[in-house]
């Protein structure tokens, strides 16, 4: 029996775990799954399951045979008909465009869920001594698995598996036949060059352990109970595992990770609550409520965590369209803000996408935006985030370009203007923009600053800027009608003012005469 997909539906086979994964073998080597029960070692962190499920002859493997035996030509054809080969190489050459063309498609309708490599930009920001791009801890899915600095973790992943089957209240094969179901389309996500190294033998059970862990650690997380062993190496290494959990190439398929969830449930309002104000040190009480949005599907836990701390753009009220400019400048600096009576303040709701001009007077306004409180961790984080949109994001600007896709980027990429020397990155604290007294000296957040003045223009920033220009153009207009009122006016107003100076001197006169 088969699914629409072709795989056979029956129980998926076990693999042992020696933590050498290129070494496991599918062939059935001992008994089979007996109902529900299963045998766990004894040697938890040397052995893994000691069951296994006999396999039935592969149609597949039949089916790869028969092609090779199609295709495969005798060194006496190919040296007979050596222009044969060359013909049908070059016959139709349309059915490899299409072929290519076909492929192109697929992969642009699944950008938005594929899990991409960081972008070239990315990459230049981590070849110097800050690393914003490597795991230090473990590896979730292929593209660092086997590194021997994370090895230490791969013997966790399968303590959190033992405890996350025995908390789910199910058998190790429903929860493994479950991930299978779902590891042909996980792989089709990940980059095919890294791929075509990796067998499913490897990549099926390589997403099992790490879905398991990643539950185990959200949950860890969330405040749930777990056992007192597993709950103590998550608490020592807090912070790395965070880190690393929430870097583009570390992710997991979303599809996975739900899958070990419908075993093993997670809060995820409680989840995402509690890391969407992870940018500020400041925590506020009763904090209004997450707006959970249950259509969003996001394609990995780091898309997740990015849709909620980037918040949904609210139009303001009374805002009007802004009108038609001659020109907008992309860069301004912290002085020409404040000359044009422009204060920059943190905005009073934490997401990245509230950034903006609100006019408070008519000589003065405020830029405000989300008040960040920067350290290694974050800094980590908002380059995560913004790779995320460097990868997603097809449209940064334009008609139909959304705030949300490149919220990130933009909100950088103000910050980054702003500052040109370490008295710009202490005037963001004098100005509440940057909260805290630890985290990144001045020196250090400047270097992380100026770091990302490459970025693309998202169209927040865009707007902001054309924001600053309007208003700027309204000073410009009000200066310009004051100074033609003076110079109209000027000998009246000497007049009045000559006047009004005598007839305080007479009255002060009077009132000093009053008093003799």
């Amino acid at each position: 029996m088969a699914d629409l997909t072709g795989r056979s539906m029956e129980p998926a086979v076990w693999p042992p775990c020696d933590f050498h994964l290129a070494d496991w073998s599918m062939e059935p080597a001992g008994a089979a799954w007996v109902a529900d029960e299963f045998v766990w070692s004894t040697e938890m962190l040397g052995t893994c399951f000691q069951t296994y499920v006999p396999s039935s002859p592969s149609g597949g493997q039949l089916q790869q045979v028969q092609y090779a035996a199609a295709t495969q030509k005798s060194p006496c054809e190919e040296e007979a008909h050596p222009q044969n080969k060359m013909e049908m190489e070059i016959r139709d050459p349309m059915q490899v465009f299409e072929k290519t063309a076909h492929e192109f498609e697929v992969d642009i309708d699944m950008f938005d869920r594929k899990m991409h490599r960081y972008p070239g930009l990315i990459r230049r920001l981590s070849d110097g001594n800050k690393n914003y791009t490597t795991p230090v801890t473990v590896a979730i899915g292929p593209y660092y698995h086997g590194k021997d600095h994370l090895k230490p973790a791969e013997k966790v992943k399968y303590v959190a598996a033992y405890h996350c089957i025995m908390e789910s209240g199910h058998s190790v094969q429903e929860m493994y036949d479950a991930v299978v179901s779902v590891a042909g389309e996980a792989r089709g996500l990940y980059d095919k060059d890294v791929m075509a190294g990796i067998s499913d033998n490897d990549f099926e059970p390589m997403m099992f352990y790490d879905a398991c862990f990643l539950v185990q650690f959200m949950l860890k997380l969330t405040g749930s109970n777990l056992n007192s062993y597993l709950s103590r190496y998550f608490k020592g290494n807090m912070n790395d595992i965070f880190r690393d959990i929430l870097l583009l190439e570390n992710q997991l398929p979303w599809r996975v990770v739900e899958t070990v969830m419908w075993f093993r449930q997670v809060s995820l309002p409680k989840l995402v609550n509690s890391l969407k104000n992870g940018l500020q040190d400041r925590k506020v009480r009763g904090r209004k409520p997450l707006d959970w949005e249950e259509k969003y599907k996001p394609p990995h836990l780091l898309g997740l965590v990015r849709f909620y701390i980037v918040g949904r753009s609210k139009p303001k009220p009374n805002r009007q369209p802004l009108p038609r400019l001659e020109s907008v400048s992309i860069s301004v600096g912290a002085m020409e803000l404040a000359e044009s009576g422009i204060m920059l303040t943190a905005n009073k709701t934490s997401d990245l996408v509230d950034m903006g001009i609100d006019t408070k007077g008519p000589f003065c306004a405020e830029l405000s935006l989300a008040p960040l409180s920067l350290n290694d961790l974050r800094s980590v984080w908002l380059v995560n985030m913004a790779a995320f949109e460097l990868s997603t994001t097809l449209e940064f600007q334009g008609r139909d370009a959304e705030d949300e896709a490149s919220a990130v980027c933009s909100y950088l990429l103000l910050l980054a203007m702003f500052v040109d020397k370490e008295e710009d990155v202490h005037q963001l604290r004098t100005q509440s923009v940057l909260q805290g007294g630890g985290g990144l000296t001045n020196k250090e957040a400047l270097s992380f600053f100026t770091s990302l003045q490459d970025l693309p223009l998202g169209s927040r920033y865009v707007r902001t800027m054309r924001e600053i220009e309007n208003y700027r153009n309204k000073q410009r207009r009000k200066r310009t009608r004051c100074h033609a009122f003076f110079h109209k006016n000027w000998r009246i107003m000497a007049t009045v003012f000559s006047a009004v100076a005598a007839l305080i001197t007479i009255l002060s006169t009077l009132a000093s005469l009053k008093k003799q």
